[in-house]
């Protein structure tokens, strides 16, 4: 397994990045994760014997559920294992919706709950899932800074923040990471965001590496979501890939990624991740994994370098998706998911 430093922290990590979240479920209208305990045990047992450091969770999967398997399955082995959690955000049961809370008292306190679940003394990384435009940024910065302090969580970050809201957490404290989604249809941060966290020394962790499912290779021209589904909306975090006029369009471009993909020996999914991993300012590709054989299929894609002539015919073939380009900033204060 092909390891990366993270941004300027010195630490090292596998290349690709065990996701929990389908696992764990986030419990919104039914979404339970898995049922099958005993195999997600052992494909995060599995994924450490293949060389995976990484595991990225959050208290949102599954009510701790998550973090549960994980902690479960780590045990004995705990010390191989790079382990990234979040906080700040809650499921309300009786309102049905989300909560963010990220101010010290609700950091720090998530945090004792997540060591507890994890069963360990230590996160290695510790992320403010969504951005809370209700809570002081210097008041969210200590929370993570007094767990740094004590020794219970080595780094901190931050998932799904713009530059702006960056910018003006870095004016409290220092930031470790920034996880953002990125992937083969959705190249949004390469221009600005990058480079902003390459400025300040930040790891980039890419999550929905497969594109939220339409990179598995599974899809027809012909799928329809559940009305449960958040991609029933078409809306991918501001981009219009799944939208009834251009979801068959972009299930085309996936099949002709998948017939590319086997040319050069390699599954769709596969190529995705090579495809996310081909850019170095990416410290580790996150994709989602619940069983054996996704693990197996996976970590593949990390001793696969992609040549200029493969990186140039996806070029070729992406010039007929339809949805990349956004019509619109998507506001990280109202998320569909993740």
């Amino acid at each position: 397994m092909q390891t990366r430093a993270f941004g300027k922290s010195g630490q090292m990590v596998s290349s690709i990045g065990f996701g929990m979240w389908p696992i764990g479920g986030t419990l919104k209208k039914g979404d339970y994760g898995v049922t099958d305990f005993d195999e997600a045990i052992l494909s995060i047992q599995l994924a450490l014997d293949e060389g995976i450091t990484l595991f990225d969770t959050a208290p949102a999967y599954g009510n701790g559920l998550a973090e549960e398997i994980l902690g479960n399955a780590l045990q004995g082995r705990r010390e191989k294992a790079f382990i990234t959690t979040k906080c700040g955000i809650y499921y309300d049961f009786d309102k049905e919706i989300w909560i963010r809370d990220s101010s010290r008292e609700a950091i720090v306190r998530s945090a004792e709950q997540s060591l507890k679940r994890l069963r360990t003394d230590v996160i290695d990384l510790l992320l403010i899932h969504w951005p809370d435009s209700d809570t002081a940024p210097e008041s969210a910065m200590a929370g993570l800074e007094d767990l740094q302090k004590s020794g219970k969580v080595r780094f901190i970050g931050v998932s799904n923040f713009n530059i702006q809201q960056l910018d003006t957490y870095e004016n409290f404290g220092i930031l470790n990471a920034q996880q953002v989604g990125y992937n083969i249809f959705d190249r949004r941060i390469e221009s600005e965001m990058i480079p902003r966290c390459r400025e300040s020394g930040m790891g980039v962790m890419a999550y929905g590496s497969l594109c939220h499912g339409l990179l598995t290779g599974t899809w027809k021209e012909d799928i329809k979501f559940n009305a449960e589904d958040w991609r029933s909306q078409g809306d991918v975090f501001g981009l219009k890939l799944f939208t009834s006029e251009n979801l068959p369009d972009n299930v085309r471009v996936a099949n002709k990624l998948q017939d590319f993909a086997a040319s050069i020996g390699l599954t769709l999914p596969q190529l995705a991740l090579a495809w996310v991993l081909s850019n170095k300012d990416v410290s580790v590709a996150l994709v989602g994994m619940a069983s054996l054989q996704e693990v197996r299929e996976n970590v593949v894609a990390a001793s696969k370098t992609l040549s200029s002539a493969d990186l140039h015919q996806i070029s070729d073939i992406m010039k007929s998706a339809k949805g990349t380009v956004a019509t619109h900033e998507y506001d990280f204060n109202n998320p569909q998911r993740k």
